[in-house]
């Protein structure tokens, strides 16, 4: 199961990235692999929110099935997928001491791919595509804060 791990520095404060990331349901304006999300839970946030997400990468179309795990108000942001892809994901954001008006977003996942895609050595191939993905992802989320 690879490790996908990608960061950027965002130019506002946590508790402004928090305020945008904390909305599960925008997370469709920066995510261009997710395609929709709807919740499958009463709840929006928190710990045990539940959400189908609508994913494209290339020609593969999936819904992903994910759970909230981990709710740090402020910090961490984590996940379970299940579905087709299976693992675990998490955001972190941590305040940059040097500039105290950034913060390091890092993004941070486990996939497990099931043996009709190839099982680890699928995971293994797609996981510089789904990395590179991941980072054109963060610019846009960036971008989000750059021209506020």
């Amino acid at each position: 199961m690879p490790r996908i791990r990608v960061s950027t520095t965002l130019p506002a404060p946590p508790g402004v990235v928090w305020a945008s990331v904390s909305d599960l349901g925008s997370h469709v304006e920066w995510m261009a692999d997710a395609e929709s999300i709807r919740f499958t839970t009463r709840r929006r946030s928190g710990v045990g929110t539940a959400m189908e997400v609508a994913t494209k990468v290339g020609p593969l179309r999936l819904t992903d099935l994910i759970e909230v795990t981990e709710w740090r108000p402020g910090r961490t942001i984590g996940i379970r997928h299940d579905g087709i892809v299976g693992g675990t994901g998490r955001f972190t954001l941590r305040r940059r001491w040097l500039r105290p008006s950034s913060t390091r977003f890092t993004w941070e996942e486990h996939l497990v791919f099931p043996p009709w895609l190839g099982g680890p050595l699928g995971a293994l191939v797609a996981a510089p595509v789904l990395r590179w993905v991941w980072v054109r992802n963060l610019r846009r989320l960036r971008a989000n804060f750059v021209t506020r």
